[in-house]
């Protein structure tokens, strides 16, 4: 009895026919292309993760077909097992080539150079690692499981102890996932992200000028701006470099901000921010804009230097710190704070706005980028309101769960595509992938208030959706855009967890693709501002001089 036993025990932790499948499968299709090049290790990691999901899903589907069918499980004879290692090396190897492949052809179109070859080794090694862990993980799990139906089988019978068991794993699991083991690691990298927050790096200084928060007479202290804020207020031109750029003469910018240690709650954060602003000369600016920042304050130098050298300096550039969060765990955890961050900072200063005589009013602007633009969005209710309080917009990267964007996406007129979509002929809302090119439909004026999406084929960020599960989504069906392979297909799952990794480096490509819009925020704000006798060449050397500046 005790040798059948430990037979019965050992035989449990070998791996199971179906699960050697459903690995195989998915391992193998974690190399089929996605909208990014993945480096090697990064491969390895995302062919380990999907191999320990198919392992699972084939273990799975075996145990509800025998409870269908009402057998008890067989053990493989070795035959089977040899069959399998041929198919397994057949198409393992198959994907490691093809999968090369792919990724050499992504990255020539990126203009990224190709990894050598020996990189290739380590795939291997970190897929197995991952996939090990991954099944022990899932072992683990059914070992919990099979215990508490043993447990259960002493009052309930069986069949209802099964049934009754998977329901407590499933409801401990998504409990521990989203409740306390969530919470702690939330609170865990709140305590860590904190501390960062009250670094400062290295060449940043407080400012000298009082247009500016931290500097003199200013209702912002210095140490309460938090890393991102002093990054911010002490960056961008000055009057002179703006002069070097229009030729005529410039003011100096004013760039207000308000941190988490400024002020405890964000309602509070922003009434700062208007006092502040009000204080730094602000609202006596022809140009306001009005920013989301994305999770730990970060605003993107790029789009506020552009927006500084186009309006010749005569403006004032205000936005508040929600989280300690960098933008990535932000996007996952800190949603409803970037709404409500956007939501109460663009109040404040529309409610100081209306106060003001109509002839002293600046113009009134908007942008965020990533989760800025989700919080940017959540001030307005449509397009009508968009263009009715402010002059113009300039969202960047949205993802796909912002709500207006999808709306106007999901609404856009017919015969236009989800990558090129036109929404109510253009009037108010534009969608681009080149904001160096006229924003289409160029057959249509675009006159009053102009909302200016950017968005790139390749972006993760902008195509990631939990319907990608279930749903061949229409940028796949349409046309693919210019930097998206035709090779890639729509799988069920899978290409919901390419996308998913895809957001991990979705930085780390070159400008113009991914999501790095590096660069092309300045002919976004040409665009929206409708700067006068824009060229190419003064295009040009405006991204120059920004990348000149952001590299002092």
């Amino acid at each position: 009895m005790t040798r059948r036993t430990r037979t019965s025990s050992t035989r449990a932790w070998l791996p199971t026919l179906p699960g050697a499948y459903g690995a195989l499968v998915l391992g193998c299709l974690a190399f089929t292309p996605s909208l990014l090049p993945r480096p090697a290790l990064f491969q390895g990691l995302v062919a380990g993760v999907s191999t320990a999901i198919g392992y699972g899903l084939g273990v799975l589907v075996a145990f509800v077909w025998r409870e269908l069918v009402d057998r008890e499980a067989r053990v493989p004879e070795a035959r089977w097992w040899r069959v399998y290692g041929t198919v397994a090396t057949v198409l393992v190897v198959a994907s490691v080539v093809l999968g090369r492949r792919w990724q050499d052809e992504l990255r020539g179109m990126m203009g990224m150079a190709r990894e050598p070859w020996p990189w290739l080794l380590t795939i291997p090694l970190v897929w197995a690692l991952v996939a090990v862990l991954g099944v022990l993980l899932g072992r683990g799990i059914r070992a919990a499981y099979r215990w508490l139906v043993t447990l259960l089988d002493r009052g309930l019978g069986e069949r209802a102890s099964k049934v009754l068991g998977l329901a407590i794993v499933v409801a401990l699991l998504v409990m521990a996932v989203d409740g306390v083991l969530f919470d702690r690691l939330r609170a865990g990298a709140n305590e860590i992200f904190s501390v960062r927050n009250g670094l400062t790096p290295p060449g940043v200084e407080r400012p000298v000028t009082a247009r500016r928060s931290g500097g003199p007479d200013s209702y912002v202290a210095w140490s309460d701006l938090g890393r991102e804020g002093r990054v911010f207020v002490a960056g961008g031109p000055d009057a002179a470099r703006i002069t070097e750029f229009t030729r005529r003469p410039a003011l100096e910018p004013v760039r207000v901000f308000a941190g988490m240690e400024s002020a405890g709650e964000i309602d509070d954060r922003a009434a700062l921010a208007v006092r502040d602003l009000q204080r730094a000369g602000g609202f006596a600016r022809s140009n306001l804009l009005v920013v989301t920042t994305t999770g730990s304050g970060w605003v993107e130098e790029g789009s506020a230097s552009a927006f500084e050298y186009l309006s010749g300096g005569d403006s004032a550039i205000v936005g508040i710190q929600y989280s300690y969060f960098p933008s990535w765990i932000s996007y996952l955890a800190d949603q409803e704070l970037a709404q409500e961050a956007g939501r109460a900072l663009f109040d404040a200063v529309y409610a100081h706005w209306l106060e003001m005589p109509s002839d002293a009013r600046p113009r009134l602007w908007v942008s965020g980028e990533s989760l800025g633009s989700f919080g940017a969005e959540a001030a307005f209710s449509g397009a009508h309101d968009l263009a009715n309080r402010t002059d113009g917009t300039l969202l960047v990267g949205p993802p796909s769960f912002n709500r207006l964007y999808r709306r106007f996406v999901d609404d856009r007129d017919a015969g236009t595509t989800e990558i090129d979509p036109v929404y109510s002929e253009g009037e108010v809302v534009r969608f681009t992938r080149r904001p160096a090119e006229p924003v289409p439909p160029v057959w249509s004026d675009w006159d009053g208030t102009r909302v200016l999406y950017l968005q790139h084929p390749s972006d993760p960020i902008v195509w990631w959706s939990t319907d990608l599960i279930f749903s061949r989504p229409d940028w796949l069906s349409e046309p693919r855009g210019p930097d998206v392979l035709d090779t890639v297909r729509w799988i069920p799952l899978v290409t919901f967890w390419q996308v998913s990794a895809d957001l991990a480096i979705g930085a780390e490509v070159p400008a113009g693709y991914g999501h790095n819009y590096t660069g092309e925020h300045v002919d976004g704000w040409a665009d929206v501002l409708r700067s006068p006798g824009w060229t190419p060449e003064r295009s040009a050397r405006l991204r120059a001089m920004i990348a000149e500046d952001e590299g002092r």
